[in-house]
């Protein structure tokens, strides 16, 4: 009984020292073995079963993979005195897990170190900017910019702010001076980026009122050039309606000359094949006309007008 007891304490603390001085490291994981606080060894990177003294040394294990980082949302003012709200973010890694574990000894404390380096380095590079730079890349001229920095005085003259640096150049500004400044605690600045800018509350109102103005100017320019086009549209409408009245008003009078011509041909054709008997009813046109029932003549007898009346007097 004693000696199955005694096998079984052995194999008790055989099995508690294994599991004491194995340990696992996943992919997303490296370790540094530590004894009494002091580092041991190199720093075990790869993946798998590995083993330590049990008891006396420790494994401290730190990510081997991207993290994140997402700064405090803060005011910066810019070159021109504008204060705006500018968030960031970053991605970053542990290269160097010996100096990390040195330095700042867990993931916590690293995060306090960005917070130390990148805010500063994003604070200088906007100061030292002017807004339209940390908003823009490019002098890419945009449709609705035209409209706001149009000089009225002139319709072909847009004054668009000249980006000599621009929001690319700007954060690679901020990478190129926060990355060495981690490199001493073993971290990697892998990226830098401005999540959002935006203008803090005081100034978005004016802001937003001239926004609201850029674009009543806008609408009334539209208008006012609708209003014009409209008023050519009408004076050209004009314009061909007289056209083609007098045209018409002219092909007119030519019909009517051409058909007043034909009729002169006809009556003269007439008249020259019997002259008397034309004569003779033209008179009667004329006394149907100028004769009536209350109408008094005083006329010799030997007028022409009454030649073919003699023969029927009474």
């Amino acid at each position: 009984m004693n000696y199955k007891g005694f096998i079984i304490i052995a194999a008790a603390i055989a099995l508690l020292i294994a599991y004491a001085s194995a340990y696992t490291v996943d992919e997303t994981e490296q370790v540094i073995v530590t004894q009494f606080g002091k580092i041991v060894g190199e720093p075990v990177i790869e993946s798998g079963l590995h083993f330590k003294v049990p008891f006396v040394q420790t494994a401290n294990y730190f990510p081997n993979n991207l993290l994140e980082w997402d700064g405090d949302p803060g005011q910066i003012p810019t070159l021109e005195k504008t204060y705006i709200w500018v968030d960031t973010f970053a991605r970053w890694k542990i290269v160097d897990p010996v100096k990390f574990f040195q330095t700042v000894n867990n993931v916590f404390s690293g995060m306090g170190r960005l917070d130390d380096i990148i805010d500063p380095a994003t604070r200088n590079m906007i100061t030292s900017h002017k807004l339209i730079e940390t908003v823009r890349t490019s002098n890419r001229v945009i449709d609705n910019m035209k409209s706001i920095y149009e000089d009225t005085s002139d319709e072909d003259n847009v004054k668009v702010p000249a980006i000599e640096t621009g929001r690319t150049e700007i954060v690679a500004m901020i990478l190129k001076q926060a990355k060495p400044k981690l490199a001493k605690f073993g971290i990697e600045l892998v990226d830098v980026q401005i999540k959002r800018i935006n203008y803090v509350e005081e100034v978005r109102q004016s802001v937003y009122g001239r926004m609201v103005a850029e674009r009543k100017q806008m609408a009334e320019k539209y208008r006012s050039e609708g209003v014009g086009e409209a008023q050519k549209i009408l004076g050209s409408k004009e314009r061909d309606l007289k056209r083609i009245t007098s045209e018409a008003y002219e092909e007119a009078q030519k019909i009517k000359g051409k058909g007043d011509a034909e009729a002169t041909k006809i009556f003269a054709e007439a008249y020259s094949r019997d002259s008397d008997f034309y004569t003779f009813t033209k008179t009667l046109e004329i006394y149907n006309t100028s004769l009536g029932e209350n109408s008094s003549l005083v006329l010799s007898t030997d007028s022409d007008f009454l030649k073919y009346l003699k023969g029927y007097s009474k």
